[in-house]
């Protein structure tokens, strides 16, 4: 049987062409990368969690009517999306100062913000992703006004609905950052959350004890990813307490 044919390969996933038009698989690798990659590691079972708990955030946004490119997971590595064309940005939501934000506004880390901040980056990795304004976003014809509206409508309904979640099982949602896509129907075109949610994309911290359980914990060395990963997914509900260790397949056609 020939191989997938490989569409991209990112430093957390790798996309394949799908079993039908209009659809993409979407692998979950193992590889941590911070600091635009130049810390990189690669954390066995990484890729099964994020792969499990973005499944869990897309059908809850599902749920309440936000829509996304999700269609359902394939295995404990993969999931089947829709194709869509990616909105060139990345969209950070901002309920507490952390990370750039601080290092910019001489914010300490930690203080609550007065309402939830939406920032936006162009996604280019040579680059570094830097921050832009709704003006750059204009100018540059990288999303019109209704798209925009559209994109702050979308990140704040997500920004809702993941406190929420996270709130209820003892965890404060500081920051996370999404992807949007359109996807075309004929003339009509529509905005969907894409690529993932994870830890990978959201900063967590347990409200109790302010212990960080997101990509933080690889980018200071705070011990073990997967264990934080693993303390979100269980706190969700969406593994057993005491899970096997995860073991990497064989990609198979």
């Amino acid at each position: 049987m020939a191989r997938r044919k490989k569409i991209y390969e990112g430093k957390a996933k790798t996309l394949y062409e799908g079993p039908e038009p209009g659809t993409i698989v979407q692998y979950f690798k193992d590889d941590a990368t911070a600091f635009n990659a130049e810390k990189h590691d690669v954390i066995e079972g990484k890729g099964v969690l994020n792969n499990i708990l973005s499944e869990f955030f897309m059908l809850g946004l599902a749920q309440i009517g936000v829509p996304t490119h999700f269609l359902k997971r394939l295995n404990m590595r993969e999931q089947l999306v829709r194709s869509c064309e990616i909105v060139p940005l990345e969209v950070i939501v901002r309920n507490y100062a952390a990370g750039s934000m601080c290092k910019r506004l001489g914010l300490e880390e930690g203080t609550q913000l007065p309402r939830p901040i939406v920032e936006y980056c162009y996604k280019d990795d040579a680059l570094g992703d830097p921050l832009v304004t709704e003006e750059h976003i204009a100018a540059f014809g990288w999303a019109s006004q209704q798209d925009m509206d559209d994109i702050l409508s979308l990140a704040l309904r997500v920004n809702d609905f993941m406190s929420g979640i996270f709130l209820a099982v003892g965890i404060r949602l500081v920051d996370f950052k999404i992807e949007i896509g359109r996807i075309y129907d004929g003339d009509f075109q529509r905005l969907v959350i894409a690529d993932e949610i994870s830890p990978d994309s959201c900063r967590l911290w347990d409200i109790e004890t302010g212990q960080k359980l997101d990509k933080d914990v690889f980018r200071r060395d705070l011990g073990s990813l997967t264990d934080a990963y693993s303390e979100v997914a269980r706190r969700l509900g969406v593994m057993p307490n005491n899970p096997p260790a995860p073991s990497k397949p064989t990609l198979v056609n």
